[in-house]
């Protein structure tokens, strides 16, 4: 079976995101420009946008047009952190300590990331809220999809900018899966933590625009003085 019409639509502005002819904050053309340059309706082309908009690559401004979705720190954290105060505030951890490896990667790395690279970078990280530990973070991306993340530490809070502005690479999904643990003896001194402390333990899969699994996380959360917060519609 052929695929339909605005999937084709869809696909080759998707590609056209990917390799920067329309780079992250451009305009698009309209419906109509669209339409004619791939010899579609415009009602195709429109089908084709608002499935780009639902999927959050791109963005509908009432009166300026249509535009590639821009991660800023603060859209990062509100998609992809979700833990939140007392009051339901949004969480902004600070950096407490790094550190980065590039090392070979293991089996099951290699099959779970995009590309089957050899070898990655583990990015480790403590961060911290209102002066105690919140979560350690344990992270692995392909070393050749990322060349020279080593060389950026200290990297920031949001890494999902980082990869976008520097690698053109750009998170739109993620799958997490999440359990109750405890903190453990091999953590606990470095949170300055009592190992027998409640955390949950997540699990993500991040993928980019091409649906292609770009990062494996690990995190630890204390959730002492904050909860993991989601909105199920």
């Amino acid at each position: 079976m052929s695929e339909p019409l605005y999937r084709f639509v869809f696909n080759k502005i998707v590609s056209r995101i990917a390799d920067g002819t329309h780079p992250p904050g451009s305009m698009l053309p309209s419906e109509i420009d669209i339409g004619h340059e791939l010899k579609v309706s415009q009602g195709t082309a429109r089908k084709a946008l608002i499935e780009l908009e639902r999927k959050g690559i791109i963005e509908r401004r009432q009166g300026r047009g249509t535009f590639v979705t821009l991660r800023t720190p603060e859209s990062s954290l509100f998609h992809f952190f979700r833990m939140r105060d007392a009051d339901g505030n949004q969480v902004v951890p600070d950096l407490h300590s790094e550190t980065i490896v590039r090392r070979k990667s293991r089996a099951e790395e290699s099959r779970a990331l995009y590309g089957d690279p050899e070898e990655v970078y583990q990015i480790s990280r403590i961060r911290n809220f209102e002066g105690k530990a919140l979560s350690h973070e344990t992270i692995i991306v392909s070393a050749k999809l990322f060349p020279g993340l080593q060389e950026r530490s200290p990297l920031p809070n949001s890494l999902y900018v980082l990869f976008q502005h520097s690698y053109s690479c750009i998170i739109i999904s993620a799958r997490e899966r999440l359990k109750a643990s405890i903190l453990g003896e091999e953590l606990a001194a470095a949170m300055k933590s009592d190992p027998a402390t409640p955390i949950i333990e997540a699990f993500r899969e991040s993928l980019d625009l091409l649906d292609r699994v770009v990062e494996l996380r690990t995190s630890l959360m204390i959730t002492e003085n904050v909860f993991y917060s989601i909105t199920l519609e």
